[in-house]
């Protein structure tokens, strides 16, 4: 197996799985403690239009979908501030309008047709330095926002009626949250696409959750959990000869499901003894 890592694009793809684990377990710590996992998924299927309308102005479509993705998320938090409209139904507007609108700019774009699936799915194996370098500022920038905002989120995401009635001012700090969401997915799409930046945002910090109440230490093992479902993808996919991408995402899921199925045979044990001992 270790012979594989010999060839620079296997190298690449670790690099980037790993960096992205960063990102996603970070930011999907907040994601899924404030229950946005459907807002995530929502900003990152709304970057298709901002792929299509990149290629229909004919400059680079993760720069449109940059600026589409931000936007529609900015405009969905303002609207649900403003009017208090159902985040549901906003959620569901943008992201119908937003793969619509792709798919139609792609329509009107002239030339060859770009195949928008390697969006939705990626390829991590085919990975650039160029990419890797642009998933590393996106840590960065990730780590620099929420050390500096930290106490701030902290409150918004476990208590935003108590962290208003205590003075802090919430409207920036969920736009500002809803903007790293926007960037991390634009940024990670073209890298290992759409379904699995889901993944990655979604499963380890949700497995995470179940082993700890602290959100530092959630995201510090929300990020080591997404490391360990990138590495023993890729393994998985070399030896058994399997997308890459698609294996990384089940290996995180069963890793979820075992969970999920321990965590309530240890609940049912726990209530044995407790009625046992009542008895």
């Amino acid at each position: 197996m270790l012979e594989v890592l010999q060839y620079q694009f296997m190298q690449n793809a670790l690099i980037a799985g790993l960096l992205a684990s960063v990102a996603c377990g970070v930011i999907g710590s907040y994601v899924v403690v404030k229950r946005m996992v459907f807002i995530a998924g929502g900003i990152s299927h709304a970057s298709f239009g901002g792929i299509g309308l990149g290629y229909l102005l004919g400059m680079d479509p993760i720069i449109g979908a940059l600026a589409f993705t931000v936007l529609s998320a900015l405009g969905m938090g303002a609207v649900h501030l403003r009017t208090r409209q159902s985040e549901d139904t906003l959620i569901g507007a943008m992201w119908a309008i937003g793969m619509a609108a792709g798919l139609v700019f792609i329509a009107l774009s002239p030339g060859y047709a770009p195949d928008l699936m390697s969006y939705l799915f990626g390829n991590i194996l085919t990975v650039s330095r160029q990419s890797i370098l642009l998933v590393l500022a996106l840590d960065a920038l990730v780590v620099a926002a929420v050390a500096l905002f930290y106490k701030g989120f902290f409150a918004l995401t476990f208590d935003e009626e108590y962290a208003k009635v205590s003075g802090i001012k919430t409207t920036p700090l969920y736009l500002l949250l809803l903007t790293l969401i926007a960037i991390t997915a634009v940024v990670l799409i073209k890298v290992v696409g759409i379904i699995m930046v889901i993944a990655l945002m979604t499963l380890p910090a949700a497995i995470a959750r179940k082993f700890t109440y602290r959100l530092s230490s959630m995201m510090a093992l929300a990020t080591a959990l997404g490391a360990v479902f990138v590495v023993s993808g890729i393994a998985l996919s070399y030896v058994a000869d399997l997308p890459t991408g698609a294996t990384i995402v089940l290996v995180g899921g069963v890793a979820y499901v075992v969970s999920f199925l321990a965590g309530n045979g240890m609940k049912k044990a726990r209530k044995k003894r407790i009625v046992k001992r009542e008895c």
